[in-house]
């Protein structure tokens, strides 16, 4: 007998036939075509529509601040003239003229009216509370003093805002005995314009925003104002202050970006007048229309889909099938995924670990390092102490006291030490600053004074008269100076007449040469890797070098060691001239 395998099931075809499709299609395109031209026709006489009515308003905008300026202009005139405030300013009675002046301001609705004497003091206002305020030095004083015409002036005052004024002279007899100021109240434009959809402003003949409806534009260019704050969250900012939300137009609730800009001159002192009026109203209507549109088409395919889908009740069958199976793959999918988040947690656990052991194998090379970098100075000490116990048996306090100020100093490069290797540790550095390569030289010889003196070494410099200037920490430098003595006086215990040769160079750049006569390097190539020494269990880690090496790798250079060629070791430390690292941070 054959094996002959299982039947594989016969899926019914789904979808509709090539010719459905095909009027679907049909039907598709019709809709797009008819909803495509429908929105460019309606877009275009919409947009029109809104572009005449923002012109229009800023039409009205414009006439109401001309028939403004115009009304208030002529009062300065009619008060320089008027016999009452003349007599009070001769007579300096000044009981009726603030009442005086409060009826013109009532009359003709200006802000405010002041009438200051020929010595620039308010003598009469329409605010009581200003009468004494001198403002002799004040520009609407000055100019007016100056012309003999009418002068209109607008300074911006500390809160931002622009205070618009004219003022004349008043004459009497041949001179000059007060000035008229009247306060045109311009601010209440802006309010007025901030309860419309539209963001709106008055620039001056400079360009200068004087009046507009977002504060933040004021006193600044155009261009400026835009960066500051656009149109569009101005509009939103402006919309968002008015409390009368039921009196805005459809056009102010809006959601897109898309702004009209209109810009028309005002005939006074080359003032223009720029509003900005968003495209949102227009997308609303013509997005109603085409929303009726597509309903329309919708409801026509959704019929044909009804009919066509009867067609499908018949193989409700098979889809419980394929649902039966997709539940199926549905709860093995749930199961590996429990799976991959238990295998995550794992690896999150283990990784903690990893960092765990990597912080303890940094704390251990941060404790061996400064175990290594506090011997130095600890020896120094003991020395020093040991010193200073001598010099007081033999009464000799000056001589001692010397040594204690050198063990606190020691103290003091300690805990510069430990700072620095904590740096080290976390690879940080410290600001950089002119050092001269001789005085660090000199620093750390001096530090290490007892063991050249104890081991009797003779030390030789070679160095320019002139400073050697670099960029670096000055400790940090010492710190690789004091551990490159140290290395070089460990390899000299063996001879007769130790020796250290200390020259600095100077070209391209700054060569520190450390030169000892013991017996050399043997391995060059592991020689700064940490860890690595040849001395004895006790005498060091192997931190040294490696330290070293990072402190001038950080400094910008780069430490080099080499067997000398009459014999014993040369290491030296590379570092530009503190000139070329200026050149380059300035590039």
């Amino acid at each position: 007998m054959s094996d002959v395998g299982p039947a594989r099931p016969t899926y019914p075809r789904l979808g509709l036939s090539w010719r459905g499709r095909v009027w679907v299609a049909i039907f598709v395109a019709l809709a797009v075509a008819v909803v495509w031209v429908t929105n460019s026709w309606l877009t275009e006489r919409f947009t029109a529509s809104t572009k005449t009515r923002a012109e229009v308003r800023q039409a009205l905008y414009v006439g109401n601040l001309l028939s403004e300026l115009q009304r208030n202009s002529v009062v300065p005139l009619l008060l320089s003239r008027d016999p009452t405030l003349i007599a009070a300013l001769n007579t300096d009675d000044f009981q009726q003229s603030s009442q005086r002046l409060i009826s013109y301001r009532d009359e003709i609705g200006a802000k405010e009216i002041f009438l200051y004497d020929d010595d620039g003091r308010i003598v009469a206002a329409t605010d009581r509370q200003q009468i004494g305020v001198r403002g002799r030095s004040a520009p609407f004083f000055v100019n007016a003093i100056r012309s003999n015409e009418t002068v209109f002036t607008g300074a911006q005052r500390d809160n931002g805002a622009f205070e618009f004024t004219y003022s004349r002279r008043i004459d009497a007899g041949g001179k000059t005995i007060g000035v008229i100021v009247v306060v045109v109240d311009l601010q209440k434009f802006e309010r007025s314009w901030s309860g419309i959809a539209d963001a709106v402003l008055v620039t001056n003949s400079e360009g200068q925003i004087i009046l507009t409806t977002e504060p933040s534009w004021r006193g600044k260019s155009e261009a400026a104002a835009l960066e500051t704050r656009s149109p569009t969250s101005a509009i939103l900012r402006a919309i968002q202050a008015t409390t009368d939300w039921a009196t805005l137009p459809a056009e102010a609730f809006f959601t897109g970006d898309a702004l009209m800009r209109i810009e028309s001159r005002v005939p006074f002192q080359g003032w223009r007048m720029v509003s900005f009026t968003t495209y949102s109203s227009v997308r609303e209507r013509v997005n109603s229309v085409l929303a009726i549109e597509i309903m329309f088409f919708a409801i026509l395919l959704a019929g044909a889909f009804y009919l066509s889908s009867r067609r499908a009740a018949s193989r409700s069958l098979f889809f419980q099938r394929e649902s039966a199976e997709l539940r199926q793959l549905n709860e093995a999918l749930q199961r590996e995924i429990a799976e991959r988040e238990r295998v995550e947690k794992n690896l999150e656990v283990a990784e903690q670990t990893l960092a765990q052991s990597s912080k303890l194998a940094a704390l251990g090379e941060m404790s061996a390092a400064v175990s290594h970098e506090l011997n130095q100075p600890l020896a120094a000490m003991k020395t020093y102490l040991a010193g200073a116990r001598l010099l007081l048996q033999r009464r000799r306090p000056d001589e001692a006291l010397s040594s204690f100020q050198r063990i606190d100093d020691l103290l003091e490069r300690m805990g510069a030490i430990t700072r620095q290797l904590k740096s080290y540790a976390r690879k940080g550095g410290d600001v950089l600053e002119p050092v001269d390569v001789r005085e660090s030289i000199s620093s750390a010889l001096s530090m290490m004074e007892p063991q050249l003196r104890q081991r009797a070494v003779r030390v030789n410099r070679s160095m320019p008269d002139r400073p050697v200037t670099v960029m670096a920490d000055r400790v940090r430098l010492e710190q690789v100076l004091v551990n490159l003595f140290r290395n070089a006086v460990d390899a000299t215990k063996t001879v007769q007449a130790p020796a250290v040769d200390v020259i600095v160079s100077l070209g391209q750049s700054v060569i520190i040469s450390v030169r000892d006569n013991g017996q050399g390097i043997q391995d060059l190539d592991a020689l700064f890797e940490p860890f690595y020494t040849t001395k004895q269990p006790g005498d060091g880690v192997g931190l040294g070098l490696a330290i070293s090496s990072g402190i001038v790798k950080d400094l910008g250079g780069r430490l080099m060691a080499r067997n000398g060629s009459a014999g014993g070791a040369v290491f030296e430390v590379h570092l530009p001239p503190a000139e070329q690292q200026d050149m380059q941070a300035a590039e």
